[in-house]
């Protein structure tokens, strides 16, 4: 399929000239609703077994086959990002009955977007991905949210779990009175009890520095779903028998040998977390390029939803053709834009000379060290993210509800990281000078970097009086 709309950029990435932006093909899309005589008020809700569920509101042209390819385009896109972003195992439509049927061709298990299908129902949430006609039964709602007030009485234990090593620290009335960093190799550990007795060793480490325990908190890469991991990195090597046998219920078995409260989070959401407490604000979307993209979120009023947030796998290109991420066979999501799968993919167009055998960091790494003898080969590569950055900030603006960004990952530091900043600062400004006015990107302070993490992580659970 042909794209029907074709718009006009007024800042195209050196590198990639082709570059379409999901911001400005959907406004342009609205715009042309908006002037339609026949305009639809549409609403897409995504919702959980558990009951949450949540809705985003837009307008399409009318259903008629001369707009058939473009509603088409718009919806399947739409209904893309708020899966990844929000996270859910039904979609309802209200106002576009005609989309629902294409939907349900397309996210099937023998469809385009059978990846989606599976990973969004079965993996994540145990059941079959459904779309469905109109508005989402009455018993659904937002109510449920795994954090608190950011309240840190009492005394407390917060982890973070890596790749690498686990993070640990204690806390009495939000001091911390310890932090310890212990090596691991999780990745490939085929034993769950590998898993728990790590973690196991870092809570006691930190329960001898307090004089009791009243609530646990923890974060790690993942989605995680009331407190269950459902997919997360740290366990690979457990295969399915196992990890539906032992991992799953891991932080539950941890609370009932601790008798406290116990929340994990998404690594992302605690990042976004630790970041609003470092701010004194809120409404805070936290972007990490790394090996791959990584994102948390803290609303307006300071909590974290429990949202996927996995934008990596989230469309910010339109264009046909567009990089295609090896994992879900989608093309122009977010991890072939930020990170560094995203410089090493611009390397050939950039003219710079780096052997295309080393792995990912490495060849960041060779990029960095060009960007430091002022290669402008190196500073197109950032300059070329910066502009997909600053359209992508504009397409994000219209989920999720952000004052401050907070940057960091491996691709966001040196001089290459600043360049990108004042790259996509420039796009905003351009193309959409409101958003550039009321957004604040910030990077980690030494604090945040030292005990941020743990500190947020261990304000998620609230202590029973």
């Amino acid at each position: 399929m042909l794209n029907p709309l074709s718009i006009q950029s007024k800042i195209t990435p050196a590198l990639d000239p082709g570059f379409m932006p999901a911001s400005l093909w959907n406004r342009r899309y609205r715009e042309l609703a908006r002037q339609s005589s026949g305009m639809r008020e549409v609403r897409f809700t995504i919702t959980r077994p558990t009951g949450e569920a949540w809705s985003f509101d837009t307008i399409m042209l009318p259903d008629t086959p001369q707009n058939a390819e473009i509603n088409w385009l718009y919806a399947e896109r739409l209904v893309k990002f708020l899966l990844w972003a929000w996270g859910g195992s039904c979609i309802y439509i209200n106002g576009a009955r005609e989309i629902t049927a294409m939907l349900r061709q397309t996210y099937c298990a023998d469809g385009k977007r059978a990846f989606d299908h599976e990973f969004m129902g079965n993996t994540c949430f145990g059941e079959a991905l459904s779309i469905e006609i109109g508005e989402a039964p009455a018993n659904h709602g937002t109510s449920s949210k795994p954090s608190n007030a950011r309240k840190l009485d009492g005394c407390r234990i917060g982890f973070d779990l890596g790749g690498s090593d686990r993070k640990c620290a204690a806390l009495i009335d939000g001091e911390v009175v310890y932090s310890e960093e212990v090596k691991w190799d999780p990745y490939f550990q085929e034993d769950p009890a590998y898993h728990l007795a790590g973690i196991r060793d870092s809570l006691q480490l930190a329960a001898k520095h307090l004089p009791r325990v009243d609530a646990i908190g923890g974060s790690a890469a993942g989605i995680y779903i009331a407190n269950e991991p459902r997919v997360a990195s740290l366990f690979r090597g457990v295969n399915p028998e196992n990890f539906d046998r032992s991992i799953r219920g891991i932080f539950k078995q941890l609370a009932d040998e601790w008798q406290v409260p116990l929340v994990v989070a998404n690594d992302g959401d605690v990042t976004a977390l630790a970041g609003s407490m470092s701010l004194g604000d809120n409404a805070v979307l936290g972007i990490s390029m790394g090996t791959s993209l990584a994102a948390g979120y803290v609303d307006t009023q300071g909590e974290v939803l429990g949202w996927l947030n996995e934008l990596a796998f989230a469309p910010i290109d339109y264009r046909i053709n567009a990089p295609i991420d090896e994992w879900s066979g989608d093309g122009g999501c977010g991890v072939q834009y930020f990170s560094q799968q995203a410089v090493a993919r611009l390397i050939p167009a950039s003219g710079l000379d780096i052997d295309d055998h080393l792995k990912l960091p490495e060849k960041l790494e060779a990029v960095q060290a060009a960007m430091k003898t002022g290669d402008e080969r190196a500073a197109n590569i950032y300059d070329t993210i910066g502009v997909y950055f600053g359209y992508a900030l504009a397409h994000y603006a219209d989920f999720y509800d952000y004052r401050h960004i907070l940057f960091l990952g491996r691709v966001s530091s040196g001089e290459g990281g600043q360049r990108l900043l004042d790259k996509s600062q420039h796009v905003l400004e351009q193309e959409h000078p409101e958003l550039a006015a009321q957004i604040k990107i910030s990077t980690p302070d030494e604090k945040m970097k030292r005990h941020g993490q743990a500190i947020a992580a261990a304000s998620l659970p609230t202590i029973q009086a």
